[in-house]
C-alpha cells in the first residue's frame, strides 16, 4: 500500500482581483481568496495601484510598489 505524500507550498505563482478579493495560486495547485477588507491598504488602493505588484522572494510574498504594501504568503495560510 503506497501512501500519497502532498507537499504544501507557501510559494505564490500568480495573483488576481475580484472586486472584492485577492485571489492568490500557490505552486501546489491551491487557490486561495482573502477579502480585500481585511487590508486597508488594499481596499482602498485604486485599481491601477493594485495592479502594480510583483512576487518577492520568489513568490514568498508580495510587494505593492505605490502604495507601500508587502505581505508574505505563509501569513495568509495561518
Amino acid at each position: 500500500m503506497s501512501t500519497l505524500t502532498i507537499k504544501m507550498s507557501h510559494q505564490a505563482t500568480n495573483l488576481m482581483f475580484s472586486e472584492a478579493s485577492m485571489i492568490i495560486s500557490l505552486s501546489d495547485g491551491r487557490e486561495i481568496s482573502i477579502p480585500l477588507e481585511w487590508f486597508p491598504k488594499l481596499r482602498d488602493a485604486s485599481k491601477e495601484e493594485l495592479l502594480d505588484w510583483r512576487f518577492i522572494g520568489e513568490g514568498e510574498g508580495i510587494h505593492w510598489n505605490k502604495i507601500d504594501e508587502d505581505l508574505l504568503v505563509a501569513n495568509l495560510l495561518k
